[in-house]
């Protein structure tokens, strides 16, 4: 009997030994976060603790958003051992962007992508990603959103209002659609567009002297097609997706403006995590989002295909004529100096130009 139980005490150790080490990505059992350590994967595991997250973003399944949230979910978990459960809720299943943003503040939903031109109500420096032209190019946009002082100068301070800022994903550069050619600043003169609820993005069209008029996302493919609008704008992915081509004549290719997208955290639950948990989502963010670019890059050659093959012409404006819509639409980027902050905006030019090759 002294024996058997001997064998059993010997197996529930080794069982519980394996159990510890087999979510590891290291060697190193490290310190749990309790006893005032990092903690480890294995820690984490091993407590039985599970953290249970309900993911948002606004668009579909077959979007790179969606496929670099899946990727995100599948690092997180298999670091954590299982410590961590993401399920992912697309298309906006758990209310619009602004209602899943106060749902974080208040701590009922635990983490979303939210495009930050829907977070400037929240926190208005984010809208400085919203202003047209601010990046001049994709290696100036994605240095400056994955650089450290950048990244802390805008996502740091959402702390203070209930969210984490983990990094900046995106949908793309924004391209115009319309009903007629846009080349230059006297094209877009009288023209109805379509708009974000965005007060930036109006005033970027009103520096145009277009009329702009805010229409939900999911009612602009009708806003067009019955006249009430003639144009939008919005990366190639959303053109496509929403199938805005049908019901517009022309695309012109202008990388014109930006649209991001935060991964944030509720700030009340991430507080909750252990130190070894933060860093695993952090380090899965970082990876994460490398891969969602580069499906959107990979991508948007075959949706200008789609946008030619239905009949909408595609043009591509010229280095002169960017220049000549940059320089009409520069005074908005003066206009919300105060509101960003000016010190983050020349801060944030200083950055950017750093990485503009």
């Amino acid at each position: 009997m002294k024996k058997r139980l001997l064998a059993l005490s010997m197996a529930v150790v080794m069982a519980f030994g394996l159990t510890a080490c087999g979510g590891s990505s290291s060697g190193n059992a490290g310190t749990t976060a309790a006893a005032g350590g990092s903690g480890t994967t294995a820690a984490a595991a091993a407590s039985g603790k599970t953290y249970k997250i309900k993911l948002h973003h606004d668009l579909a399944e077959d979007s790179s958003q969606h496929e670099g949230l899946v990727k995100f979910k599948d690092l997180v978990e298999e670091k954590s051992g299982g410590a961590v459960q993401i399920q992912i809720f697309p298309n906006n299943t758990l209310g619009s962007d602004e209602e899943v943003a106060e749902m974080l503040q208040t701590g009922s939903v635990e983490a979303a992508l939210i495009p930050t031109a829907k977070l400037s109500g929240f926190y208005a420096p984010l809208q400085l990603l919203d202003l047209p032209f601010v990046f001049p190019n994709r290696d100036a946009c994605y240095g400056a959103l994955d650089d450290a002082e950048f990244k802390s100068m805008l996502l740091d301070p959402m702390g203070d209002i209930g969210f984490k800022g983990i990094n900046f994903w995106e949908s793309g550069f924004k391209q115009f659609t319309a009903n007629k050619p846009l080349h230059t600043p006297d094209d877009f003169k009288g023209v109805n567009f379509r708009t974000m609820s965005s007060p930036l993005i109006l005033d970027q069209f009103k520096a145009l002297g277009a009329n702009p008029t805010p229409i939900d996302f999911g009612e602009t493919y009708n806003a067009l097609q019955n006249g009430t609008v003639d144009g939008e704008e919005n990366p190639l992915v959303s053109i496509v997706s929403m199938k805005f081509y049908e019901v517009q004549k022309n695309c012109t290719i202008s990388n014109h403006a930006y649209l991001a997208y935060a991964l944030l955290f509720s700030k009340s639950f991430w507080d909750t995590l252990p130190e070894d948990i933060q860093k695993i989502i952090d380090d899965a963010a970082t990876e994460a989002v490398q891969e969602e670019r580069q499906m959107t890059i990979d991508r948007e050659a075959g949706y200008i295909e789609t946008i030619k093959a239905s009949g909408c012409e595609v043009n591509e404006l010229t280095a002169d004529e960017i220049a000549a819509l940059t320089e009409v639409m520069k005074p908005v980027h003066e206009k919300y100096r105060d509101v960003i902050g000016s010190d983050t905006l020349d801060k944030a030019y200083e950055i950017i130009d750093k990485y503009n090759k």
